[in-house]
Formats: structure tokens, sequence, C-alpha cells
């Protein structure tokens, strides 16, 4: 790794500020998920050609892998205004035909969670998406009638960490997909090392790659940890990111050298200890560690998979032998009758 120093626009605005400051405003500067980058520039490229706004988008994946920044360049590609909510916000059809009727031709309108919509919330989504008009009813009881409001053009972006709980009526009103994918080690230094330009954080390339290593391949991660990194180098190494400052940092937080962290470690020691090694359901397995199930299957889980500490069977979730070798405990012959009596 080359020790060059990174270095960068001020954070005093506090950790929300940095996100919105460290994230990508073009296509050209997303780093990673390169099958997206290129699919992208090409629609991107042709809608432009046409005059036409870009199809509806729907991008999937575990929380921060960069979906919300791709709905902001999507917007700043194309020249529309972004307007941003959570699914979880819309409790009527009402809020949502006053968001659509607000929006201007060629606006970009991210859904975050769009899984967790109302399914009669969700219904008004499908004349809007297909035929960029809504239906809505005036008055009450006898006098009641639909009216009919038409809708600049506009492209939707909807993200969800759960596409098995899309229904396929609204999945199928989507012009293209795309699924974004835990980064790989060298993408994330060079996102470390994009960040600490950013916010004018002394760094080598080693320091840069022990942060990105500890990433769980999940740029905010990455980012939120070089945030902290840079705190303790701060008080006690005199500013400077290196390796060392990097590790006693990390170290510190609990953040292990396969960047498992607290709970990631009482999960994988529930199964190895607690049940015994046997597989467990996802209820039974968060109600011994006190979280819902939706934040395990969520945010602890696909990184455990990834890296081959856990696996799903037939009868629930069980630790691997990897799992039990990152634990500490021997994965020689006969291992396990030892270690679960």
């Amino acid at each position: 790794m080359s020790d060059e120093r990174l270095t960068v626009a001020d954070d005093r605005g506090g950790d929300d500020d940095a996100a919105r400051t460290l994230r990508p405003l073009r296509l050209s500067e997303f780093v990673g998920q390169s099958h997206v980058r290129e699919q992208l520039a090409v629609f991107l490229g042709a809608a432009a050609a046409r005059g036409e706004p870009l199809d509806h988008v729907l991008l999937l994946g575990p929380p921060g892998l960069g979906k919300t920044t791709l709905a902001h360049i999507i917007a700043a590609e194309t020249g529309g205004s972004l307007t941003s909510i959570s699914g979880p916000a819309i409790d009527r059809k009402g809020d949502l035909a006053a968001i659509l009727t607000g929006l201007g031709e060629g606006d970009v309108l991210f859904l975050d969670e769009i899984h967790r919509l109302s399914r009669v919330v969700e219904e008004l989504l499908y004349s809007a998406m297909e035929d960029r008009s809504i239906d809505i009813m005036v008055g009450q009881g006898a006098g009641a009638r639909a009216l009919r409001l038409t809708l600049q053009p506009f492209t939707l972006v909807g993200a969800t960490t759960r596409w098995s709980l899309l229904s396929k009526p609204l999945r199928d009103r989507f012009g293209m997909s795309f699924r974004l994918e835990h980064y790989g080690l060298d993408d994330l230094v060079a996102i470390v090392g994009r960040s600490a330009r950013i916010l004018e954080i002394e760094i080598d390339g080693e320091g840069a790659a022990e942060i990105a290593g500890r990433a769980r391949g999940t740029p905010r991660v990455a980012n939120r940890l070089l945030r902290r990194v840079r705190d303790y180098v701060q008080v006690h190494r005199g500013g400077r990111i290196d390796a060392e400052g990097a590790r006693a940092a990390l170290e510190l937080m609990g953040v292990d050298a396969a960047g498992l962290e607290r709970l990631d470690r009482e999960l994988l020691n529930a199964l190895a200890v607690t049940f015994r090694g046997r597989p467990v359901g996802i209820t039974t397995l968060a109600a011994a560690l006190g979280e819902d199930a939706g934040t395990i299957e969520e945010v602890y889980e696909p990184y455990l998979l990834q890296r081959g500490l856990l696996e799903r069977t037939p009868q629930g979730r069980a630790i691997t032998a990897a799992g039990l070798e990152h634990l500490g405990h021997p994965d020689t012959p006969g291992a396990d009758a030892r270690l679960f009596g």
C-alpha cells in the first residue's frame, strides 16, 4: 500500500452533515458496483438522447451499500429535483397523492423501504408509474366521484432490503432493477481514501486498508469507522491515521479483524453455546439475543453469511466450522463433540 498522504472540507456539522458531504454527486464519482454503474450509464444516456425521463428504478440490497446515493446521482444526472421519503411515513393515499402531484417534469421520487408501503397506498402507485395519472375521490357519500389527475413525467427510485416482501404487481412496474453487492477491499480502500481527502484527515495507505478490511464490505460502515478512528488518533496519536493507530482505535470500539462487532459475536456465540450448535429458528434466535428478527435478517445476517460464519438450513440458522474457528473453538475432528458435550 502507498504511504501517500490522503488529505481535504470540514466536518463541523457532525456525522449527518459528513455523510451528505461524502456522498458522490455524479455517476463517474461512484466507486464500486461496476455492473450497476455501467448499465445505469447506458440507460441514462439513452433517456437523455430521447429527451425522456429515466424509467423507474428498483434498488435492492443490504443497508449502507449506496441505494440513497444512487437516487441522488440519478436526480443529478437527469437534472431533476429529488424528493425523498420513507415508505412507512406514508400512511394514506392522500399523502402519496400530494407528493406525486407536487413533482415537476423530470423529477425523481425516492421511496426508501418501499416494501413497507401499505397495500392501499401501494395500489395508488400502479397507475402513477404506468399511466402517469392517479384517481382520487372527491366528496363523500352518494355525491362522491372519482377525479383523474395527470402527473408530470417522473422517475420513481424504490429501495428495499427485502425483495421478497414486494408484491409482484409493484415489482413488474419497474423498468430496471439492480442488486447491490457488498464491496471488495480495493473499492473500500478507495472510498476511505476519498472520504479522508474530503474530511481533511491525514491517513496513509495501510491505515486506509485497516479500516476498509473491517468495514463489513459496506461504504457506510467504512465512513463511520473512519470518523471514529479520526477521533481516536486526534486524542492519542497526533491526528495521523496509520495501520497501528487504526488497529488500536478499532479494537477499542470492539470491531475485530473480520469486521464483527459485539452483537455479531453474541449471535455466533448463542448458536455455538446456547443452542449447542443445533440449527435454530430466527424468532427463537432473536428472542435469545433480545433483538428484532428483522434487524438480524437485514443488518447482521447478510455479512455473517457472506463471510461463511453462519448458514441457513431447512431447520434454521446454524454456525459453521469457520464461525467456530472465529470464536476461538478448535476445528479439529471431534471438536464439536467436545464443545457441545
